[in-house]
């Protein structure tokens, strides 16, 4: 069965109930949230009541919870070590937010490796591998490295450097990967042959540590480093590519989510949800969505 949803709000009031409301509303049957504003620490304290009422829902509506998503938030960077007081924020914030998942019930944790702002990929790595057996220790939640497009110092923009890490995380249990189309294809991997790009990441990696695919179309061609994603179908892998990529069977039980971004003040998550189960691309899809 198609596991399909998008990014959902998560607020101080209505929490993970507003956020399962939200993605039914899109026809979604699961989703991917952050615990709070991905820029800042500020973090309203979980409450249970409103989870409770919340799992409900999705056992009433047979969403998976195990394939329900957090992102970590983007101020986090475990690459960089220059000031330590900077560095022991990212694990201590990390951290927590691995505990905030632990409450929720959360399984998995997307990850933006780092960036390791002139330090040298080397030096990067090491830091990353050595927050994540910190923050890694004694925790059920699975922490899933993303795929990065290599805008600026980012690791994480070949296979070869998320295995380096992986390598180094002592409890293999607790780490996965993250494909995302948009940084795939960026980063300057040929998405249009999707099986061949499989087949290297299995080779390198392995194919059982992918625990998540985020669907994104591009702004930009293939290597340009940019990280611009776009609506299905109205960029640059377009629409057939990834159609191939979500149904592919190598990857059938995996959550697909979707981060494309909003045609002006309204989300098209609904509508491109809709496209993606029908298989067929819809060129009105913008007009639709702002209507």
């Amino acid at each position: 069965m198609l596991t399909i949803g998008s990014h959902v709000s998560f607020n101080s009031k209505d929490q993970l109930l507003g956020s399962v409301n939200e993605a039914l509303s899109y026809g979604a049957n699961t989703f991917m949230f952050y615990t709070g504003a991905p820029q800042n620490t500020v973090r309203s304290k979980i409450d249970d009541t409103i989870t409770k009422k919340a799992l409900n829902i999705m056992q009433e509506n047979k969403i998976d919870y195990s394939k329900v998503i957090v992102h970590a938030p983007y101020i986090i960077n475990l690459a960089n070590n220059k000031e330590d007081d900077k560095y022991d924020f990212s694990i201590r914030f990390l951290k927590e937010e691995v505990k905030r998942c632990e409450q929720l019930g959360i399984k998995y944790l997307v990850l933006h490796p780092g960036s390791h702002v002139g330090l040298g990929v080397d030096i990067g790595i090491d830091n990353i591998i050595n927050a994540l057996n910190i923050i890694l220790n004694d925790t059920n939640v699975v922490i899933l490295l993303e795929t990065m497009a290599g805008k600026g110092s980012e690791i994480g923009s070949n296979f070869q450097e998320i295995k380096r890490i992986i390598d180094g995380v002592n409890n293999k249990q607790n780490i996965g990967v993250c494909l995302d189309t948009c940084h795939l294809s960026d980063s300057g991997y040929d998405i249009s042959n999707f099986d061949k790009l499989l087949d290297e990441f299995d080779k390198i990696i392995g194919l059982s540590y992918v625990g998540c695919v985020h669907i994104n179309d591009s702004k930009n061609p293939m290597s340009s480093h940019k990280d611009r994603h776009e609506n299905i179908g109205f960029g640059m892998l377009g629409f057939d590519n990834l159609i191939n990529i979500i149904y592919n069977p190598r990857l059938e039980n995996i959550p697909k989510i979707l981060e494309t971004p909003w045609v002006g003040e309204y989300p098209p998550y609904k509508y491109e949800i809709e496209m993606i189960r029908n298989k067929k691309f819809d060129p009105e899809l913008k007009s639709k969505v702002i209507c």
